[in-house]
């Protein structure tokens, strides 16, 4: 692997909790495994006062506490710290970024960094075209002496029309090739993996499409709820925070076709034909197409758990989701008729983020099985948190007859011997700092996203006679999305029961 040129990390909202959970164990990682610049500093930015002196304490706290490292090395924290600074400002403040342009010309002259910077907008989204706008005013865009990257967190707008306008502001100001917006999701291994998994393996490819798949179902749960960002998370939900970025960017990679070459754009463009292939839902058929749902307060291995209308910050009587269900098509010859599911939701039975392919059942039973209207043979890529992948099929039981067992074959990479699998932070970091685009998206796939998601937005929004579902914290979100899946008997796949004492749901 490549070693990035010399540069400045420079991260905005350097006092949150994503600097010191995430990206500072990151970049540690990143110092640990050799892979940063000779020549390398990160300048912490926020209103929080500190010293350079007291923010290096800090991350050197965060990166014992957070970093994914096996025992790491006290002297290297050390080293590693001692070239991570803090200024005081605020980001809305146009002046104040004459003087972080003073801070960077400093350490770029003590350090020899060669004028390259990446800014890092750890912030609320409403700040990222104001910051945007004060370093293009400061000179601090310009690439005249050095590459200017700017990595920008989701959600990225809230609907088509701020989403366009984001662009639109931002193009005023630097360049589509400066923007990095990130979706962690993509660098998880396993996602990655995806791609290989398809086109490097002549057994999969020849069946990935409509004659042999009966549909595709895409799942990321998350067992907690809304915890201390019950404020965000009221004016987001799970239809802005998860689908329009994350499990959307997962169908991408899931259905493209086979790029050209691995470069950026080969790739970006394939996931871009797979998001304008997607079959709008109008308004009208949001009810037959869309669940959404709201956790309510259940009781969970004999402990009380708080419904998502009780919690901190969160207005009386929400309407705001908290499980969203959904299924769509896609309108290409690779994919015509073949159902996709996806849903997400929190406070469910477990953690997991998976892709599975359900395979077409055989068309005549010879053999006995269970549940012999289901489908039999399964694909799944397990994202999180046990990345690998799982394949389901049929064996003859032992003894006489033909009575048939499901199987898996499992592949964990838990199991692969001295294989280091990388955060998905501490991936896309790298891939910045080389200017790797790959697994970010692009402002045409932000946008068009954003377009099959507004009518769902729109109809929520102005039809009162769209239901929300309640379910308990810790079951499998409302039971009637299983209502969307397509054939007799066939529900979700559900990796795990449900937790909570009452799996029922109710209309809120």
């Amino acid at each position: 692997m490549e070693n990035p040129k010399n540069h400045i990390l420079v991260i905005f909202g350097a006092s949150g909790d994503l600097t010191a959970r995430k990206l500072l164990p990151a970049v540690f990682s990143l110092k640990v495994q050799k892979l940063l610049p000779e020549k390398f500093a990160i300048l912490g930015v926020g209103r929080t006062l500190f010293s350079d002196i007291d923010f290096r304490k800090k991350m050197k706290e965060s990166i014992l506490k957070f970093s994914k490292e096996k025992n790491p090395d006290g002297k290297l924290i050390d080293d590693f710290t001692e070239s991570v600074f803090y200024r005081s400002m605020d980001n809305a403040t146009a002046g104040d970024y004459n003087g972080l342009k003073l801070k960077l010309e400093d350490i770029d002259k003590t350090l020899q960094t060669s004028g390259n910077y990446i800014f890092y907008m750890a912030t609320p989204p409403v700040m990222y075209d104001v910051i945007a706008a004060n370093l293009t005013h400061a000179g601090l865009t310009d690439q005249s002496s050095g590459f200017r990257r700017l990595i920008i967190e989701k959600p990225f707008g809230y609907d088509l029309n701020s989403g366009k306008e984001l662009n639109r502001r931002l193009h005023e100001m630097v360049s589509e090739e400066q923007i990095y917006r990130i979706d962690h999701y993509l660098g998880k291994e396993t996602v990655q993996n995806v791609l290989v998994t398809r086109f490097a393996n002549g057994i999969f490819e020849p069946l990935w499409n409509r004659n042999y798949i009966h549909r595709v179902e895409i799942t990321s749960a998350e067992s907690i709820g809304v915890e201390e960002r019950g404020g965000y998370y009221d004016s987001a939900g799970a239809l802005r925070d998860m689908v329009q970025n994350h499990l959307l960017q997962m169908v991408g990679m899931t259905a493209m076709e086979p790029p050209s070459s691995l470069e950026p754009d080969a790739i970006r463009n394939e996931i871009l034909k797979v998001f304008q292939s997607l079959q709008p839902i109008s308004e009208a058929d949001v009810t037959k197409q869309v669940i959404r749902g709201q956790y309510t307060g259940s009781t969970i291995r004999g402990e009380c758990v708080t419904g998502y209308r009780n919690e901190k910050g969160v207005a009386p009587g929400s309407k705001t989701e908290t499980f969203v269900a959904i299924k769509f098509f896609i309108n290409n010859w690779r994919w015509g008729g073949v159902p996709f599911y996806i849903r997400t939701g929190k406070l469910l039975p477990t953690r997991v983020t998976e892709i599975v392919i359900h395979f077409k059942k055989s068309p005549h039973h010879l053999f006995q099985r269970e549940n012999a209207s289901l489908s039999s043979n399964q694909l799944i890529i397990r994202i999180q948190p046990d990345e690998g992948i799982l394949l389901k099929f049929d064996m003859k039981e032992p003894g006489s007859g033909f009575n048939v067992k499901n199987v898996n074959m499992d592949f964990h990479y838990s199991d692969l011997a001295n294989i280091r699998v990388p955060s998905a932070y501490e991936r896309l970091l790298y891939d910045v700092m080389i200017g790797d685009s790959t697994l970010f998206s692009r402002d045409d796939e932000v946008e068009t996203a954003w377009k099959f998601i507004q009518p769902i937005q729109t109809a929520w929004a102005t039809n009162k006679n769209i239901k929300i579902y309640g379910y308990p914290a810790g079951t499998w979100g409302p039971s009637v999305s299983n209502d969307l899946i397509e054939g007799c008997g066939l529900t979700w796949r559900y990796p795990c029961k449900n937790l909570s004492d009452d799996g029922l749901y109710c209309e809120l």
